[in-house]
């Protein structure tokens, strides 16, 4: 059997909300969604560190934002492992495409994934993409800019 969430988080992988803006964000995500059962799926989450919020099977691939070159899965997972060795304390890397310096949360992700300390994320969401009106609502409710993920695990 496979799960799907849609969860939200904050552009700046270090930031975190207020319990009171969580929850007004988390209020407004309920609203946009179909059903009773997604509801009680909805879920805030704080980390004491930064995570990798990835899409699961959804990705298709990784790309360089500056040369557009494809990262290699194997580059990308040393990558990670070495910053999460490190408590994710900086998110900086070289890409071997172009020698670019660039963050692990801005490369080109094809399906979005990024890195956070905070998420709103809804299980089985009977949804998909937010319009960019929703997203904007709800980072008008969180105070923070947002991207979204879908993940399929």
């Amino acid at each position: 059997m496979s799960d799907n969430y849609l969860t939200v988080i904050a552009t700046d992988p270090y930031w975190r909300p207020s319990k009171d803006a969580a929850d007004r964000a988390a209020v407004v995500l309920s609203g946009m969604l179909a059903d009773d059962d997604a509801r009680r799926g909805l879920e805030a989450k704080w980390h004491d560190s930064v995570e990798v919020v990835d899409c699961g099977a959804n990705l298709k691939k990784i790309s360089c934002q500056h040369c557009g070159a494809e990262c290699s899965p194997g580059w990308w997972g040393k990558a990670v492992s070495e910053r999460y060795d490190e408590g994710f304390s900086t998110l900086m890397v070289t890409v071997p495409c172009c020698d670019a310096e660039t963050s692990l949360n801005e490369l080109v992700y094809d399906w979005p994934m990024g890195f956070a300390r905070f998420r709103l994320e809804v299980m089985y969401p009977n949804r998909g993409w937010l319009t960019d009106e929703e997203l904007a609502s709800l980072t008008n409710a969180l105070g923070h800019p947002l991207r979204q993920i879908l993940i399929h695990i």
